[in-house]
């Protein structure tokens, strides 16, 4: 049988309070069929970092730890050495480019417009010549002339091949190539009547001269100094020092000097070999940039101080001489009708540009001489200069004659076979065009020894650099293995 159990009442003052009773919630609607599913709220996220900000982090912890660090200095120092190789390289190929350019390029086209003006101006000289001459000329001064005329067409078609497109030096080098034939169809038409007694080829003649004179010559001399400004560029770009490929290379070999004393310090080893490797490979790379462009510069410097300079005086000396003896032969071809007037006097206007021509060849000679640094190139210089004083006696014996009224006399004394002028010309002539050919040698030998000096540098001081850098991080990857 089971009895209820009896409780005892509780006792007072401990009775548990009572909740009020909540009222029934009525439930909610019944989304109608068909409608979307309520959204319920999304979770709380934290924003996600960027790729740079987890990186950076990485690399802070990295450098937190020896092994880190390790791999930081290593990085840096194959990025500085192959810096500096590549900076090197880049330098030191445009240099060398430039070296080669003044060489095979810009002097020789130099030399190409100034052989342009010269034949232009002997060509004038040998026309005017011949027409003296009249119907007795030479065929020696015939052959000249032609020859110059065949110089003077085939410098320029080599100028105007080498010339960039619509540069200075196209527009008057097409504006030489017009003249000419013009010019030449002058001086034939001035022969033709000559030859037959006209007067009027001596018009023609002295028309001839004023386009040689007035438009033909200052083309030339333009196109001669263009081709010098081109060339003193091309020195401008070979001959810098490459500061920037050097001050790389100091600073690599201070962080690799750095590098290694740290890992005295820590590990109380005198060498790494990589790092070693690395250091000897910067420090060849270094000493072959300095000494080799000092060698090129040194090379290119004389050069110019020894070839470029004494070359460019001599072709204005030659060019003197030229139309002193142009002029020379016009003042008997015009016999007075041209004068000039200077303050209160006045003068025959070729016998006076004569004077001022042979002034000018009196002080490129002395200049010529100052610039001659031996024997061998003083030496015609000097015989010039004695074939000069002689020419100028010479020119006054002939002009007192012509003043005097012994026309035939003056002639004589000017292209006569013997006793002339026209002798000293020569001489004059072939003494600068020796001086000339001994300068030009000179000016190869000395540039070429310093392009020679660039050689192959670009190329070995990259392989140099990738090998530098394979020394520091084979240096730095030994270090790092001692933690595995």
């Amino acid at each position: 049988m089971t009895y209820t159990p009896k409780s005892s009442p509780p006792p007072p003052g401990s009775a548990l309070p009572i909740l009020p009773a909540v009222p029934a919630q009525p439930a909610p609607p019944a989304a109608p069929p068909g409608s979307p599913p309520t959204p319920s709220a999304p979770p709380a996220t934290t924003p996600r970092r960027t790729a740079f900000a987890e990186g950076l982090d990485q690399l802070r912890s990295a450098a937190t730890t020896e092994p880190g660090r390790l791999r930081i200095i290593g990085a840096l120092l194959a990025l500085l050495v192959v810096a500096f190789g590549a900076v090197t390289a880049w330098q030191m190929t445009d240099r060398a480019a430039a070296a080669d350019d003044v060489l095979t390029r810009s002097q020789p086209l130099s030399s190409d417009a100034a052989d342009i003006y010269r034949s232009l101006a002997d060509a004038n000289t040998a026309a005017s010549s011949g027409f003296l001459a009249g119907g007795q000329e030479s065929a020696t001064t015939r052959d000249r002339y032609e020859r110059d005329i065949r110089t003077a067409a085939d410098k320029l078609v080599n100028a105007a091949a080498n010339a960039e497109p619509d540069s200075p030096s196209t527009a008057t080098i097409a504006k030489l190539n017009k003249l000419l034939p013009e010019y030449k169809g002058l001086v034939e038409r001035a022969r033709t009547y000559n030859r037959q007694g006209f007067p009027v080829g001596g018009a023609y003649l002295r028309y001839a001269n004023e386009k040689m004179q007035h438009q033909m010559l200052p083309a030339a001399e333009d196109l001669y100094t263009k081709e010098n400004q081109r060339l003193s560029a091309d020195y401008a770009d070979a001959t810098p020092y490459p500061w920037a490929a050097i001050a790389l290379g100091v600073a690599a070999l201070a962080a690799l000097a750095w590098a290694q004393h740290r890992n005295y310090r820590r590990t109380n080893r005198v060498l790494n070999h990589g790092l070693v490797a690395a250091t000897a490979t910067a420090t060849v790379v270094l000493l072959w940039l300095v000494v080799g462009h000092t060698l090129a510069r040194a090379g290119l410097n004389d050069s110019y101080d020894h070839g470029v300079r004494s070359l460019n005086v001599l072709h204005d000396a030659r060019i003197a001489s030229l139309k002193a003896r142009g002029n020379e032969n016009l003042t008997l071809v015009a016999r007075g009708a041209e004068t000039k007037k200077v303050g209160e006097e006045t003068y025959d206007a070729y016998d006076y540009d004569f004077g001022r021509d042979i002034k000018a060849l009196a002080v490129k000679l002395a200049a010529a001489e100052k610039l001659a640094d031996d024997t061998s190139g003083e030496r015609p210089v000097t015989a010039a200069v004695g074939n000069m004083t002689e020419w100028k006696k010479r020119h006054t014996a002939a002009r007192e004659q012509d003043e005097n009224g012994n026309y035939q006399q003056a002639l004589d004394r000017v292209i006569g076979a013997k006793g002339a002028t026209g002798e000293c010309f020569d001489s004059v002539d072939e003494n600068l065009r020796t001086a000339l050919a001994h300068e030009e040698t000179e000016f190869k030998r000395a540039a070429g020894d310093g392009r020679d000096a660039l050689t192959g540098m670009p190329a070995g001081v990259a392989v140099l650099a990738v090998l530098g850098a394979a020394g520091a991080v084979v240096g730095i990857g030994r270090r790092l293995s001692e933690y595995r």
